[in-house]
């Protein structure tokens, strides 16, 4: 796949959206639809607070990753994008900027896990998310 790393616009915001929307639904198939329609509103008004990086390909944008304060707040991927390295690619341009980075992961997001940890990300700690009933994991990278 052929595409741009850019900073995130004010414009972009709907198919940022749209995309971590999709894309949860997918991933996170195991924590109710309604949980993610339930925050949809309120991640849409942090997203233009963070430092956000879309991947854009023929002016659509298929991936984002998103930071405040040292703290990856989404990094999600349509399923068309997903295994052609774009969320490293992402992943990597974030670690230029950052010394640290964390990040919670749902246990049972196992292919999520297994890549922050093969990008040298280690458990911090656990949790369990008491709007979900979901194990969280902490995950933290430093340099």
């Amino acid at each position: 796949m052929r595409g741009l790393i850019r900073r995130f616009e004010p414009e972009d915001l709907d198919e940022v959206m749209e995309v971590w929307l999709i894309s949860n639904l997918q991933v996170h198939d195991f924590v109710p639809k309604k949980y993610w329609q339930k925050n949809f509103g309120e991640i849409k008004r942090i997203i233009p607070m963070a430092t956000v990086y879309v991947w854009e390909e023929n002016g659509e944008i298929l991936a984002f990753i998103g930071a405040m304060q040292n703290f990856i707040i989404a990094q999600f991927a349509l399923e068309k994008a997903r295994k052609h390295y774009i969320g490293k690619i992402l992943l990597d341009y974030l670690k230029m900027e950052e010394d640290e980075l964390s990040i919670a992961v749902y246990e049972k997001n196992t292919h999520a896990v297994r890549f922050y940890m093969r990008e040298g990300f280690k458990v911090q700690s656990e949790r369990l998310e008491e709007s979900t009933g979901e194990k969280e994991l902490l995950l933290t990278w430093s340099r």
